[in-house]
């Protein structure tokens, strides 16, 4: 299925997987409006549905958005709240990640077309996922969400340091049931050559927090995974043989996340 801002393929199994932010499309009306270094949308998740493309096969449903999230962010509450003290760039970002200005002076979007815009890029989103993991929880009696993102190893903006490479969020144990939490844990520990932390600098955001709600069913969990695990950052390059390492780990937590099944206590 595709509409004019996401694609959406249904799976066969509990599994949905959520790609906010790989888009690259910027209706022409907002591109004039941004900076030349904008033009580059070096916040980008640079091929994160390359590199889950195959989930499908696995049985997953996969959801991928096709704007960029310089047009909206889909991680971020319709409100605009902050997801996280100290900052962080909003549901419609004015600054990139290194602080530059997106716009070009006096250009910069109104409430009225933060407001257009979210009507027209971020309810279709979000609509779908309500649709399909309320549809998926009736069907199999619960429904799981993988909200799937990367970020370059180093943003001082937003932390300090490098990130560790995997970095799972459940928003502090609450988006999902901690025996999938550890099951996820177990996954994504297996290989000692990549580095994990569970609900560090990100716990998971708007798309996490508001879905998960494992008391009625639906799990979330967002996995941020640094991007020269499987690219190279500068330029944007996806490098098949980085990815080749991470693949088998991210083809265990698929596995295990289409496999579990909550307790019957």
């Amino acid at each position: 299925m595709h509409h004019t801002s996401f694609s959406f393929q249904p799976g066969s199994t509990p599994l949905l997987v959520s790609i906010p932010h790989a888009g690259t499309v910027v209706p022409p009306t907002i591109k004039s409006c941004l900076t030349t270094s904008a033009h580059g949308l070096p916040d980008t998740d640079w091929f994160v549905d390359q590199l889950y493309r195959w989930v499908t096969e696995a049985g997953a449903g996969l959801l991928v958005a096709v704007n960029s999230r310089y047009v909206i962010d889909l991680n971020r509450p319709p409100d605009d709240a902050a997801l996280y003290t100290g900052g962080g760039t909003g549901l419609v970002p004015h600054q990139s990640f290194d602080g530059t200005s997106l716009y070009l002076e006096g250009l910069q979007p109104d409430e009225e077309e933060t407001g257009n815009r979210r009507k027209q890029f971020w309810q279709p989103y979000h609509e779908q996922l309500d649709v399909e993991l309320n549809s998926l929880r009736q069907r199999f009696g619960h429904a799981i969400l993988l909200d799937a993102h990367s970020i370059r190893d180093e943003v001082p903006l937003l932390f300090t340091g490098r990130l560790p490479d995997l970095n799972l969020g459940c928003y502090k144990g609450a988006s999902a049931d901690p025996d999938l939490i550890s099951t996820c844990v177990t996954a994504l520990g297996c290989d000692p050559g990549y580095s994990l932390v569970v609900d560090g600098r990100f716990q998971g955001g708007y798309i996490t927090r508001n879905y998960g709600q494992p008391q009625n069913g639906v799990h979330a969990l967002q996995l941020e995974m640094v991007q020269s695990v499987y690219m190279n950052e500068q330029p944007p390059l996806y490098d098949p043989e980085r990815a080749a390492g991470i693949l088998p780990v991210l083809r265990r937590l698929i596995d295990a996340l289409i496999q579990w099944a909550p307790g019957h206590a």
